[in-house]
C-alpha cells in the first residue's frame, strides 16, 4: 500500500493531509552508524524532543511575517526511534504527514527542526499528490545539525527553478534569507556546523612560504576561509592544525561522503604502507636508498596480477568500503604497488623516442606542447631581469633528421613542434639548484612525420649563466642517438625533460589550473546564486568534494613540509613556482578551442565538425577533448537557453551578475582587471563561461589526474627529481656512465624512498572513488529539477557522451592511428566518459567524473 496520499479534515475543509517521505543517513563513523549518537537521538525522542518539518506557502504571503510564504503547522518525523538501524551506515525512510491548509496554495519550501543531540544527512523529501502540483521533491542533500548550533532556521526549497526576477514572492525573502546565512559575516572562526562560504589568501601552507593572493609579487586564486586565528609568530599566517589533523573547515555539504571517506584513507593507508617493505630492504642494501637496477624497481610490483573485478564485491551497498579496499578481491596484493600500465605490456617500450614523443600527446601532460612558429625558439621572460634566452639550437643540429626538409620548410608547412619549460623554470633554477635538486630548464624540439607520430629532434638543457641572471643562460644540446655514451647522455635529457614536465604538470596544469582556480567559482556560486537559481542547479554537481579535497592538500600535501615539497624538483618553492604561472592565467583561454588555438595546435576552419582543424591530425587528447568539449558545449547551451531566451534576461539578473562580480573581484581578484574577463552580458557569455568552468572541473582534470599511475607508476618513465647534472668527460661519473648507464640513469632520477613516495601519492590520487558521479549522470536524474525541458536536455547529453565514448573505442582500435596507444600498448581513455562497470573504483585509467573530486 502506498504511504502517499491526501484526506481531508473532517473538522475544517481545507485542512488537508499531505504524506510524504523523508529520506536521511543518521550519523555515522565512516562505514558504521554511531550507536551512542542513534540511542542518544531515540532518548531525545522519547522526550518529545524530535525533527520538526513545516511546509511554507509559495503563494501566499504572511503579512505579519514581511509577505514571506505563510508557514503550516509542525509535522514530526514519524517512528524515529522504532527504526532498528542497521549496523552499517545507511539511508533510512521515514514517514511525515503534514496537516496543510489548501488555500493558502501550493508549498515551494519547508523548514526543518532537528531536536536531536546529533546531525544527520538528509536527502530528500518527497510529497505526492499536493493539490494543484502533484508530486513535489525536495533535493536537500544536507547535514542538518541540532537546532541549537543555528541562529536560523533550517529551510530546503522545492527542485522547481527560479530566476531571481521570478521567484514567487512569498518565496524571494527566504531566498535572500538563505544566501546572506551563506556568506556569513567574515568574522569569527567556523565551526563544523557552520554553513559559510568566504574567501582567504592562501596564509595557511607554512611560516616559512609566503603567502599566496592578495599581492602582486604572487597572486593566486582565493580558498575557503576558516577563521582559525593568527599565528602568535606572524599575524600575518592563519595558525595550522597538527600534520595529521584532516578536519580542516570546509562548509560540511563540501565534505566527502563516508563512502568517499573511508575509499580515501584506506587508498591512502594501503599506498602508504606499500613504501615500507622496499624502503627497509634498501637502507639495509650496499646502495642506501637507491635502486641498483632497472629489475630492482619491476621488484616492488612482483606478485601483481590484474583481474578483472567482481562488480558485487566492491559495491557500495554493503558498506565496510574501507575495510573493502584494504583486503580488495581484484588481485592487488598488500605490500605491492599494481605494476603501472606503461609496462603493462613491454617493460621497456617506454624508452623509446617515439613513446616519450606520444606522452607529449597523450600521456598525462598533453596540454604544454605546441607548434613551434619561429626559429631559433626564443622566450617571453623580461630581459632586463633574465637576459638573452634565445635557443642555442641550430639547424645543424635538427636538420639531419627532418626526413630532407630544410628548417625552413619544416616551419612553412607547420611540421615542428616544441615542449618549452624554460619560462616557468628559469626564474627559480638558482634558487631550486641551491638545494639537493640538480636540473635544468628544458626545451624539446620535434618533427610530425607522415605517418602522424612525433620524432624528437634535438632536446636543450639550460643552466642560470654563472654570472648571474641577467646574463642569460648556458645551454647544451643533445640530439638523439641510440648508441654508446651519446645514447646513455640522450636518454639522461629525456630524463630531465621529464622531470620538468612532472612538476609544471603537477603544479601548474593539474593543481593550479584545476583544483586551485575552481574553488573560486565554488565558493561565489554558493554565496551569490540561489539552491533554486538554474546556473546553481547546472554547476553545482561540478563542485562536489573540491574544498574538501582542497582542504587536505593545503594541509598535507603543497603545504611546507608536504609531500609534493618532498617529490617534486621545485621543493620549498613549489607553491611560488605556481604562483609565478598564474599571473599568466587567463580564463577564457581555458575554453579548450581557444587554448589549442594558443598553442598554435589548432587553426579555426567553420568546415570541420568542431570549428577547428587539427595541425596533428592523431592528438588523441585533443580529438578526444573536442568531442567532450561540444557535448558539454550544446548541453549547456540548450540548458542556458531555456531560461535566459534573450540577452536582456542575462543582463537583468541580479544574482547572476552580482555572481561574475563577485568571482572576478574577490575569488580571482588579483587578476580583476584584466580586460579578458566576459562582461556577462549575453547568453553566448554565460554559455561559453558555464562550459569552460564544466570542462575544467570535470574533463580537463580527468585527462590531467587520472593518468598519472599508469603513466608515472613507474617513475623511471616520468621521474620527478633529478640529483646530477650530465657527467662531464673526465670524470669518475663519465666513466661510470659508459660503463653501466642504466645505474648512472637511477642515481640520477629520484631516489628510492622519494620515488616510492611519490607512487603512493599517485596511486592515492588516481583512484575512482565507489561512490564517483560521472559526467551526464546525477544522483537523482529523475528530479534533480521539475523542469521538463531541461531534464530531457540532460538526459540528451548523456546520451551524446556515451556516443562520444563509443567512438574513441573505435578509434582505439584503428592501428592507423599510431599515438592511441604507442609502443607501451595503452590505449588513450582518459576522456572516456564512464568508468568500466566491472571496474566500480579503482586504477581504470578511464571515465571523467562531474568534478574535481581528488
Amino acid at each position: 500500500m502506498s504511504c502517499f496520499g491526501t484526506n481531508k479534515d473532517a473538522r475544517d475543509e481545507n485542512i488537508i493531509k499531505i504524506k510524504g517521505k523523508v529520506v536521511l543517513v543518521k550519523k555515522n563513523l565512516l562505514d558504521l552508524n554511531d550507536f551512542g549518537a542513534s540511542m542518544l537521538d531515540r532518548v531525545h525522542e522519547l522526550f518529545g524532543y524530535g525533527v520538526c518539518l513545516q511546509l511554507i506557502s509559495s503563494i501566499t504571503g504572511d503579512p505579519e511575517n514581511e509577505m514571506r510564504g505563510k508557514v503550516g503547522k509542525e509535522a514530526y518525523l514519524e517512528n524515529w526511534s522504532h527504526k532498528i538501524s542497521a549496523f552499517t551506515a545507511e539511508s533510512v525512510e521515514f514517514d511525515v504527514t503534514f496537516e496543510w491548509d489548501e488555500s493558502i496554495g501550493i508549498p515551494g519550501a519547508f523548514f526543518i527542526k532537528n531536536h536531536h543531540h546529533n546531525e544527520f544527512f538528509l536527502k530528500t523529501l518527497i510529497l505526492e499528490d499536493v493539490p494543484g502540483s502533484g508530486p513535489s521533491h525536495f533535493v536537500c542533500n544536507s547535514w542538518v545539525y541540532p537546532a541549537k548550533y543555528y541562529k536560523y532556521t533550517r529551510i530546503f526549497f522545492s527542485n522547481q527553478s527560479y530566476l531571481t526576477s521570478n521567484t514567487p514572492e512569498p518565496l524571494r525573502k527566504y531566498r535572500e534569507d538563505d544566501l546572506k546565512n551563506l556568506r556569513g559575516d567574515g568574522t569569527g572562526e567556523l565551526q563544523t556546523w557552520d554553513r559559510v562560504y568566504d574567501y582567504a589568501v592562501y596564509n595557511d601552507v607554512g611560516l616559512n612560504r609566503p603567502v599566496l593572493g592578495g599581492s602582486k609579487a604572487f597572486p593566486y586564486p582565493r580558498r575557503g576561509r576558516t577563521g582559525r586565528k593568527p599565528s602568535n609568530k606572524d599575524s600575518k599566517y592563519e595558525t595550522r592544525l597538527c600534520p595529521l589533523n584532516i578536519n580542516i573547515y570546509c562548509p560540511r555539504d563540501e565534505k566527502f561522503s563516508r563512502i568517499k571517506l573511508s575509499d580515501f584513507l584506506a587508498i591512502s593507508f594501503k599506498s602508504f604502507s606499500q613504501v615500507l617493505p622496499p624502503e627497509i630492504k634498501g637502507i639495509c642494501d650496499k646502495t642506501i636508498n637507491e635502486f641498483d637496477s632497472f629489475e630492482d624497481v619491476l621488484r616492488i610490483y612482483k606478485g601483481y596480477e590484474k583481474q578483472p573485478v567482481d562488480p558485487n564485491s566492491l559495491s557500495s551497498s554493503g558498506g565496510f568500503e574501507f575495510f573493502k579496499e584494504l583486503f580488495r578481491s581484484d588481485g592487488e596484493k598488500p605490500f605491492k604497488f599494481p605494476k603501472a600500465d606503461v609496462i603493462q605490456v613491454d617493460e621497456f617500450a617506454w624508452r623509446t623516442d617515439e613513446e616519450f614523443a606520444r606522452e607529449m600527446l597523450a600521456g598525462v601532460n598533453p596540454v604544454d606542447i605546441s607548434l613551434l612558429q619561429e626559429f631559433p625558439p626564443t622566450s617571453k621572460l623580461d630581459p632586463k631581469v633574465y637576459g638573452d634566452h634565445t635557443s642555442s639550437i641550430t639547424k645543424e643540429h635538427i636538420e639531419k633528421n627532418l626526413n630532407g626538409l630544410t628548417v625552413t620548410e619544416a616551419l612553412e608547412k607547420k611540421k615542428l613542434f616544441i615542449l618549452d619549460h624554460i619560462d616557468e623554470t628559469i626564474p627559480y633554477l638558482n634558487l631550486i639548484n641551491s638545494t639537493s635538486t640538480k636540473c635544468y630548464a628544458t626545451r624539446t624540439v620535434l618533427l610530425l612525420q607522415e605517418d602522424g607520430t612525433l620524432k624528437p629532434l634535438a632536446i636543450e638543457l639550460s643552466l642560470v649563466h654563472p654570472d648571474g641572471e641577467i646574463h642569460g643562460a648556458v645551454n647544451k644540446v643533445v640530439t638523439p642517438s641510440q648508441e654508446g655514451v651519446e645514447g646513455s647522455i640522450w636518454q639522461l635529457a629525456k630524463a630531465y625533460v621529464a622531470v620538468n614536465d612532472s612538476s609544471c604538470h603537477q603544479l601548474i596544469s593539474h593543481w593550479l589550473y584545476t583544483h586551485a582556480t575552481i574553488e573560486p567559482f565554488i565558493i561565489a556560486t554558493n554565496r551569490q546564486l540561489s539552491v533554486v537559481h538554474p546556473m546553481y542547479k547546472l554547476l553545482h554537481p561540478h563542485f562536489r568534494d573540491t574544498m574538501n579535497i582542497n582542504a587536505f592538500a593545503r594541509q598535507l600535501l603543497v603545504s611546507e613540509g608536504g609531500l609534493v615539497e618532498l617529490v617534486v624538483f621545485p621543493a620549498k618553492y613549489s607553491m611560488q613556482f605556481s604562483s609565478l604561472a598564474y599571473k599568466q592565467w587567463v580564463f577564457t583561454d581555458n575554453a579548450l578551442p581557444e587554448e589549442l588555438i594558443k598553442r598554435g595546435m589548432a587553426v579555426k576552419d567553420p568546415s570541420k565538425p568542431h570549428g577547428l582543424s587539427l595541425l596533428i591530425e592523431d592528438y588523441p587528447y585533443a580529438v578526444d577533448g573536442l568531442e567532450v568539449w561540444s557535448a558539454i558545449h550544446n548541453w549547456v547551451h540548450e540548458y542556458c537557453s531555456i531560461y535566459y531566451p534573450t540577452d536582456e534576461l542575462v543582463q537583468s539578473d541580479t544574482e547572476l551578475q552580482t555572481w561574475w562580480e563577485e568571482l572576478r573581484t574577490q575569488g580571482h581578484g588579483d587578476l580583476k582587471d584584466e580586460s579578458w574577463w566576459p562582461k556577462m552580458q549575453s547568453l553566448s557569455e554565460l554559455t561559453q563561461s558555464c562550459t569552460t568552468i564544466i570542462w575544467l572541473a570535470s574533463a580537463y582534470h580527468a585527462a590531467v589526474n587520472f593518468g598519472q599511475y599508469p603513466y608515472a607508476g613507474y617513475h623511471p618513465n616520468r621521474p620527478t627529481m633529478s640529483r646530477r647534472f650530465i657527467p662531464e668527460p673526465g670524470t669518475p661519473e663519465y666513466d661510470e656512465l659508459e660503463k653501466n648507464p642504466d645505474a648512472v640513469y637511477l642515481k640520477t632520477i629520484s631516489s628510492q624512498f622519494i620515488a616510492l613516495l611519490g607512487l603512493s601519492l599517485i596511486e592515492t590520487l588516481s583512484r575512482h572513488s565507489a561512490d564517483e558521479i560521472y559526467l551526464g549522470q546525477s544522483e537523482y536524474p529523475d528530479y534533480w529539477t521539475r523542469d521538463a525541458a531541461a531534464l530531457e536536455a540532460f538526459k540528451n547529453f548523456g546520451d551524446k557522451l556515451k556516443e562520444v565514448e563509443n567512438k574513441i573505442m573505435e578509434m582505439n582500435n584503428d592501428e592507423k592511428l599510431k599515438n592511441r596507444a604507442g609502443p607501451v600498448k595503452v590505449p588513450y581513455t582518459l576522456l572516456c566518459p564512464y568508468n568500466l562497470p566491472t571496474f566500480p573504483m579503482g586504477l581504470t585509467g578511464r571515465g571523467i567524473p562531474n568534478s574535481v573530486s581528488i
